[in-house]
């Protein structure tokens, strides 16, 4: 059986999954869930061996730092799965919710019901928790899928994946619920966005390449999850004290992670105050600043001049762009020009000026006073999240499990006829 073959019967069984898994009661779905929790902490010996396998592979090519921290699954990466699954296990599940329900005037009720998108297609880099995160929020909200993860996390993800096919036989489910290609052929990618007859959506998450490439294939609609190009914008009023902490934050809590800070734009009346300061408390811990000719005197040692190529660059790594703006119209027009309608955040005393960033600038998530890094489902109070979209049809911001279903009308009528 070739790769277009091996994909097309994947995408068959997903199809009759996702039939059955709509019906699925959610005391089966949850038994899963809290199965799987389960299976991963009694497996946790033959999931670090197959990273381990996926760990050596990455440094035999060289990898970057960044993308094999995304690849690693430490011990607090696999308690994070655990306590995800279990956390989604607790939630409610809205298959079958009805919403707004309206009387008309002729007597009959009009609502609209959850129902699941059907057979998700995802499509993404390292990262193999997200190889569980996926398959238990898909599971939730009563879609398959089918899983293409990185190459470089061929062994990580499917040694997940044997798990994930374990914990649904056992509550009852189809094991093909959850698919993983079982080759590294990028061949196998290119056929799956030819399926439009069997999957109803797919979702890219990772860098600008693979994200044009799956838009430019897909014969499916698309819900981009895009590179987070992260701004800060320090106004003229922002308070230093504050400024400082939530700068460092964005930046080195977690580097790679898409919500962290890439660019910090401030202004002119408060850079001679405020850039020594965060030059200071972020330089000796080893993050380099790129800078513009006008913040590259009050960065110091730490700084080194910024290149074109700096702007609207996602680093994933402890470097920060820094640029001079004159007020905030320039900011937002840097914003415009180079962000990526992923997180955007403005530190300012002036409300007015914070009201209006929020409102004219275009990101899934706009921020006044504080880090950048709380665009994440947990931190807004959302739950778990496949992932962060950057489109604004269907999704746009976390996607959790809500936004995993789609809603379909609903009428319950006593013998009414249209007149």
């Amino acid at each position: 059986m070739d790769i277009r073959e091996q994909m097309v019967e994947m995408g068959k069984r997903a199809k009759a999954a996702a039939r059955r898994l709509s019906a699925a009661s959610g005391k089966a779905k949850r038994d899963a869930l809290l199965i799987l929790a389960d299976l991963l902490e009694a497996e946790s010996p033959a999931i670090a061996e197959a990273n381990k396998l996926d760990l050596d592979a990455a440094a035999e090519r060289g990898l970057d730092k960044a993308r094999v921290q995304r690849l690693t699954i430490s011990d607090k990466v696999l308690k994070s799965m655990v306590n995800g699954c279990r956390e989604v296990a607790a939630m409610a599940d809205p298959v079958g919710e009805i919403e707004s329900m309206v009387k008309r005037p002729n007597g009959m009720l009009v609502g609209r019901m959850r129902v699941p998108l059907g057979v998700v297609a995802m499509i993404y880099e390292s990262r193999p928790n997200a190889t569980v995160d996926a398959g238990i929020l898909c599971l939730k909200a009563g879609n398959a899928v089918i899983l293409r993860g990185g190459s470089e996390a061929f062994h990580s993800n499917k040694c997940l994946a044997e798990l994930m096919h374990t914990a649904l036989e056992r509550a009852g489910l189809p094991r093909d619920a959850v698919q993983v290609p079982p080759t590294t052929d990028r061949a196998a990618v290119t056929e799956l966005l030819k399926l439009e007859e069997y999957i109803d959506v797919v979702i890219p998450r990772g860098g600008e390449g693979l994200i044009r490439a799956v838009t430019s294939q897909a014969t499916m609609p698309v819900l981009k999850h895009y590179k987070g190009v992260c701004q800060i914008f320090a106004d003229a009023s922002c308070d230093i004290d504050k400024a400082v902490p939530i700068i460092e934050n964005a930046k080195m809590q977690y580097p790679s992670g898409c919500n962290a800070v890439e660019c910090l734009l401030i202004h002119e009346d408060v850079a001679g105050a405020l850039l020594p300061r965060v030059a200071a408390a972020m330089g000796p811990k080893g993050v380099q600043f790129r800078a513009c000719p006008r913040s590259l005197p009050l960065l110091g040692e730490f700084a080194r001049p910024a290149v074109d190529a700096d702007w609207g660059y996602e680093f994933l790594d402890l470097i920060l762009a820094v640029r001079v703006v004159r007020d905030l119209d320039e900011a937002m027009d840097y914003i415009a020009a180079h962000g990526s309608n992923h997180t955007e955040s403005i530190l300012s005393e002036d409300y007015a000026n914070c009201m209006r960033f929020i409102r004219e600038v275009d990101a899934s998530l706009v921020v006044a006073n504080a880090t950048t890094r709380f665009n994440d489902g947990a931190q807004l109070g959302l739950g778990a999240e496949i992932g962060i979209s950057t489109s604004k049809l269907h999704a746009y911001g976390p996607m959790g499990i809500k936004e995993l279903t789609s809603a379909k009308f609903v009428l319950l009528g006593e013998g009414q006829i249209r007149e």
